[in-house]
């Protein structure tokens, strides 16, 4: 026995049990946030059941079975449940009865032994609004402009017609409000500045405010023609609606304008479903979001993460390299650089709350402030980069993970052998020639590695971001049609925020659940998308350089 510990084997064998655990955690943690978000978007089966409530009054009750749990049998009847059964454990569900707008909650917990019938019509309807979530039931008319134009089953094929078509104009509407109009409010809002500018700077001639008068006349002229389009498609829009009975029989009218899609899951057969399903995952991944961020999609979240992203490792990867080479080939070594390399090292372990409070500070209020003085001073005393933004978002972030880069630049530069130095100096090059031609080639991967850390640090970062540039809703992306196309002062999404937001902020938790799980793994596959490029570029320069380190 003292020889098999003498040899080691224990040794290799506990860290070998470490690693497994640990792969097995993470695998575990994959599959648990995979089969909560991507089973969200699968379309569940409308139920209808007779359900006896705790005053003894039977309710009929429609929708979906969204999670079930198993209670002790005591703490239900210490509430007021009048349970037959003698089991110790009583199942509960969780049902999605929606109609947010005409009942109190939409979600419900109902008790197994006290459904009295249930069963899954055909015909239930399941509605996806754009304003008040789901709503649940039996599909009676559908009126054009006031009348009755289809009834009873006929009105389905023409409900899912008129939806296809409100859904074509919505498009158009958004698209003349977000792109036509906004490009033009836009631009007036550049002359309204430039006129500004003209006022404070004092100039007197009459030529260039007459140019943007005129400018402005067709500015305005262009906003007349385009929004002339609108009341007419607002008429499409809202001349058609459905008529429904809802669970407590009431009949109730919904404008086809709230309506994003109409089915009947108990109809459907695998090939539909599994088409649906790609449907609603396509549209979480593409489509903005939605009812305070619990529904709809993630992409302006998606499209903040990834561009802020890449900002940050614009900024510092030249800057923790540069940093790197002075320490490791031009500092004289001695105390004064071994107080900066542990300063560099205490730098990576400091809260990320701190470098937001220092990003909010010194980039937002004094360089930002003093850009817009400096720069923009027309515009005040709105802000123009004295407010947080994308650019100080990427700066704050550049500054947070700029140890890593600088400790993984150093460490590939120690491994270069110093004969490989020597040589190309013996060979007449220079200093500046051997570094740049012959060290830092062999030390790119190095570099690309602490680029790797930094991205994945970066892209889950979210304490630091709320203070310099994240909010809950962007209204516009920092990327449009719009000169300078990349607006580096506009507040974005973020999906590390968006998962904070929908998780613990949302006036409705029960929605928002799915999608926190949903964001999360979709936070994971951007970061692991992230890195594999990175990774992908690693590989290639260390193939081209190993011959030489050889």
């Amino acid at each position: 026995m003292r020889a098999w510990l003498k040899s080691g084997t224990p040794w290799i064998w506990l860290t070998a049990s470490a690693v497994s655990i640990c792969l097995i955690m993470v695998a575990g943690l994959l599959i648990l946030i995979a089969a909560n978000g991507l089973g969200h978007f699968w379309p569940k089966s409308a139920v209808e059941m007779g359900y006896t409530q705790q005053d003894g009054k039977v309710v009929r009750l429609i929708g979906e079975i969204v999670g079930q749990e198993q209670v002790n049998r005591q703490r239900l009847l210490d509430v007021g449940y009048r349970l037959l059964t003698d089991s110790k454990l009583i199942t509960r569900s969780l049902l999605k009865i929606g109609n947010r707008d005409l009942v109190d909650s939409d979600f419900l917990w109902i008790v197994e032994p006290l459904i009295s019938y249930q069963h899954y019509p055909k015909d239930l309807l399941v509605i996806e609004r754009r304003e008040w979530g789901q709503a649940y039931g039996y599909l009676k008319s559908i009126k054009d402009q006031g009348k009755i134009i289809a009834e009873g089953r006929k009105a389905w094929e023409i409900l899912r017609k008129k939806v296809r078509k409100a859904n074509r104009v919505y498009a158009q509407i958004k698209t003349i409000q977000r792109h036509d109009i906004g490009a033009i409010n836009y631009q007036l809002e550049k002359l309204r500045l430039h006129h500004r500018r003209l006022e404070l700077e004092a100039v007197s001639d009459l030529q260039a405010y007459a140019e943007i008068k005129a400018e402005e006349e067709k500015l305005r002229a262009d906003y007349t023609r385009i929004k002339k389009k609108l009341p007419k498609l607002y008429q499409q829009l809202e001349q058609s609606s459905l008529a429904i009975e809802i669970a407590d029989g009431r009949i109730v009218e919904i404008p086809l304008a709230t309506v994003v899609r109409a089915y009947h899951p108990n109809e459907m057969g695998v090939g539909e479903k599994i088409g649906f399903y790609g449907q609603k995952l396509a549209e979480f991944i593409a489509s903005d979001p939605r009812e305070a961020n619990t529904e709809g999609g993630v992409f302006p979240a998606i499209f903040g993460t990834v561009m802020m992203v890449l900002i940050m490792s614009v900024i510092v990867t030249p800057f923790g390299v540069v940093a790197a080479i002075y320490l490791r080939e031009y500092a004289k070594q001695g105390w004064l650089v071994r107080i900066v390399r542990i300063a560099v090292n205490n730098l990576a372990g400091v809260p990320s709350i701190v470098y937001g409070v220092f990003g909010l500070g010194f980039f937002v209020y004094f360089l930002g402030g003093n850009i817009d003085h400096l720069f923009f001073p027309e515009a005040l005393p709105a802000p123009t980069f004295g407010t947080p933004g994308l650019l100080w978002a990427s700066l704050t972030l550049a500054i947070l993970t700029v140890p890593v880069v600088i400790i993984s630049t150093e460490e590939g530069l120690s491994r270069i052998p110093r004969s490989i130095r020597e040589g190309s100096l013996a060979l007449g090059a220079t200093q500046a020639e051997t570094l740049w031609r012959t060290v830092l080639p062999m030390a790119a991967p190095a570099m690309i590695t602490g680029l790797i850390l930094a991205v994945a640090r970066a892209a889950g970062e979210v304490a630091p971001l709320m203070m310099v540039g994240v909010v809950k809703l962007a209204p516009a992306l920092p990327l449009d049609e719009n000169f300078p196309f990349l607006h580096l002062d506009r507040k974005f999404m973020h999906l590390g925020f968006h998962i904070y937001d929908v998780g613990f902020q949302s006036p409705n938790v029960e929605a928002a659940r799915p999608l926190v799980y949903a964001t999360a793994l979709l936070l994971i596959l951007v970061i692991v998308v992230l890195n594999l490029v990175a990774i992908m570029i690693r590989n290639r320069l260390r193939e081209k350089y190993r011959a030489v380190e050889n």
